[in-house]
């Protein structure tokens, strides 16, 4: 069994922003700046039709006061498990700092001219990548899928790769969030912002909660 303690340092209510935003903000940019690997992965966590719960990692690829926004095919099984249920949960496992972060929000499509922003954005391989993957579906083998992606590579040689109809954004729009920061002993710290009729003029209170 491995156990540790957690001796990087504590989190107090006076070191926190009001607005959780702007906290993850200045989370996320010391977790550049130590350049742990992967801060923007983030599991994602959702519900299908039937009540089963599904986690998977994806790339925050964009975060304001909106709220958390990622990429995906539109027919995978994390979006059709939104079409039905789109209560959501992510949560940012930064071991290195001994933080994590959790949200729970609910998710929404971005527009479209979001989702052709980035889609232009990204490096021409990957842009074909998405033609060519029915994410989530069942594939015969590997082989099927690299046939399949040097067809659309072939098609797109000579000129822009056009945006799916069936691949865009999600933006999950936050109503609850936790930042821990572990402690010594398991006196780890935990605090939890949400948005309750007795909000403060910011939107959010601020709730301590035991490790």
């Amino acid at each position: 069994m491995i156990r540790r303690e957690y001796l990087q340092g504590g989190l107090r209510r006076n070191d926190l922003h009001e607005n959780p935003m702007s906290q993850f903000e200045h989370w996320m940019s010391q977790a550049l700046e130590a350049k742990i690997p992967d801060p923007t992965a983030m599991t994602l966590a959702t519900v299908s039709a039937d009540g089963e719960p599904t986690q998977r990692i994806v790339l925050l690829k964009h975060a304001d006061s909106k709220g958390f926004v990622f990429y995906t095919n539109y027919a995978s099984r994390k979006a059709t498990d939104i079409a039905h249920n789109a209560k959501v949960s992510l949560h940012f496992p930064w071991h290195f700092m001994e933080r994590q972060v959790k949200i729970n929000g609910i998710a929404s499509k971005v527009s479209p001219a979001e989702s052709l922003a980035y889609f232009m954005s990204r490096p021409h391989e990957s842009q074909v990548a998405a033609w060519a993957s029915e994410q989530s579906h069942s594939i015969s083998s590997r082989q099927m899928l690299e046939t399949q992606f040097a067809r659309m590579k072939e098609k797109f040689l000579q000129g822009k790769v056009p945006l799916p109809d069936f691949w865009g954004g999600f933006r999950i729009t936050p109503y609850r969030y936790e930042y821990w920061q572990g402690g010594a002993m398991r006196l780890h710290d935990r605090f939890e912002y949400t948005q309750p009729q007795e909000a403060t003029d910011d939107g959010w209170v601020i709730r301590r909660l035991a490790p």
